[in-house]
């Protein structure tokens, strides 16, 4: 089980805006924990290292944050309206496209996926199967 992701940010005000506009549809709530955000669902029992939290802080090591090469966080929405309405908040909150939401059929007829990439640049997939 997946515990948490840490994604790192230059301008963590910036990317919370962004991941807030992505992760509010899926019912994640944003939380300022010790100087970064936490975004956790509301069943999670322990908020700051509960299943499938997502952190956005500057790097620990004090670098620059800086795109990972071959990770792609990839959210599960519960409908086609989720993945567009998401696609548009990141848009619209400083995200880039990298792939309009539509089928994708070289993965399955019913894989309707869109592709962001945050403030960073790292690349984050929004999907609903069925």
């Amino acid at each position: 089980m997946l515990s948490y992701l840490f994604i790192g940010a230059n301008d963590v005000e910036v990317s919370a805006r962004f991941y807030d506009a992505i992760l509010s549809p899926l019912k994640y709530e944003k939380e300022l924990s010790e100087g970064h955000f936490c975004f956790s669902l509301p069943e999670t029992v322990d908020k700051s290292n509960g299943p499938g939290s997502i952190h956005i802080a500057r790097p620990y090591n004090g670098e620059l944050a800086t795109a990972g090469n071959g990770i792609m966080p990839a959210l599960r929405a519960d409908s086609r309206a989720t993945v567009d309405e998401i696609h548009a908040a990141g848009l619209a909150h400083g995200g880039a496209d990298e792939g309009e939401p539509g089928i994708r059929e070289a993965y399955t007829n019913d894989f309707y996926v869109a592709y962001l990439r945050d403030p960073v640049g790292n690349k984050i997939a929004v999907f609903f199967k069925g």
